[in-house]
């Protein structure tokens, strides 16, 4: 059963970033990353925010779900480049319909913005992101379905 969403998504005002980083916090402690403490994640936030490169949108009131939007110029077209650095839904409220209608929302924004390409990644075994990523249009090019396989690689400097 989908509960009731009051204030569906949104651009987060600046009095939730704390609730923002909060619920960033949660994210990865959730997954057992390292994660700053909530205080430093709100002012980093709100810096980025301030800076004009960093969206974060919200659903709820307090936020039960939010997405993180970086851009910046495209090499290859006059648009930008959306990456989806972060969606999360609290774990009470996920397959209770906030996930879609905040991407949906993030898919808005990112074209009002100017953004004419999105990337994202997710772990091979969050298969309900998978498949709401790929319900929305999104290709996955990993999998060696489109060509040769790709390898995406991190490195912590």
């Amino acid at each position: 059963m989908r509960a009731a969403v009051p204030d569906g998504p949104r651009l987060a005002a600046p009095d939730e970033l704390p609730a923002v980083a909060r619920l960033l916090h949660d994210f990865n402690t959730e997954f057992g990353d390292p994660a700053p403490p909530p205080d430093w994640l709100a002012e980093r936030l709100a810096t980025l925010i301030a800076g004009g490169e960093t969206d974060v949108l919200v659903t709820g009131r307090p936020p039960l779900g939010l997405a993180i939007l970086r851009y910046r110029p495209s090499l290859w077209s006059s648009g930008l480049e959306c990456y989806l650095a972060e969606l999360y839904v609290v774990p009470p409220r996920r397959g209770q319909g906030l996930g879609r209608p905040l991407m949906e929302a993030v898919l808005d924004r990112a074209r009002a913005r100017g953004a004419d390409y999105m990337e994202l990644s997710t772990e091979e075994t969050d298969v309900a992101a998978r498949a709401l990523y790929e319900s929305l249009g999104f290709t996955n090019r990993q999998g060696g379905l489109e060509g040769p396989l790709s390898y995406y690689y991190e490195l912590e400097l």
